[in-house]
């Protein structure tokens, strides 16, 4: 019992200690640009931590992780405290899937999968693509993106 509440403060000191560079992006569609704080995941530590344990999100605020080579894999939500829409985006950042996921806290916790091939992923609220009128085919793009990982 010792080794697992060492383990899980060793996570969150891990948690708290780890930062992320901070940018703009913007989500253009229906021929509106809508702007967005975002915390950019550009590396393996920074794509596992995400937005676990985090307790609020602002509404235009978010995190986008950016990939080195296209991927499918899919996202999952152990930790994560808040509801999340994630859109999956290509290098273009053209917008190929956007999904809902739920807090986990718990194990087992779902994997969420795009089913598509993607470069890059916001996420943001649950609900802000919806209230916006945003959906695929919708653009990402702005200062944020300049700091897509080289291969």
């Amino acid at each position: 019992m010792r080794h697992r509440l060492w383990g899980l403060l060793g996570l969150l000191g891990l948690a708290l200690a780890l930062t992320f560079p901070k940018s703009t992006l913007y989500v253009e569609g229906n021929g509106k640009r809508h702007l967005l704080k975002v915390e950019v995941a550009d590396t393996p530590e920074r794509w596992a931590q995400g937005l676990m344990f985090r307790e609020r999100l602002g509404e235009d605020e978010g995190m986008v992780f950016l990939f080195p080579e296209p991927t499918a894999g899919g996202f999952w939500m152990k930790n994560t405290l808040i509801p999340l829409s994630i859109a999956f985006f290509d290098r273009q950042g053209v917008i190929l899937r956007i999904l809902d996921m739920e807090p986990c806290r718990a194990d087992p916790c779902p994997v969420y999968y795009p089913g598509v091939v993607y470069q890059g992923a916001l996420e943001v609220n649950q609900g802000w693509f919806r209230r916006r009128g945003l959906a695929e085919g919708a653009r990402v793009g702005g200062e944020a993106l300049k700091r897509w990982p080289q291969r």
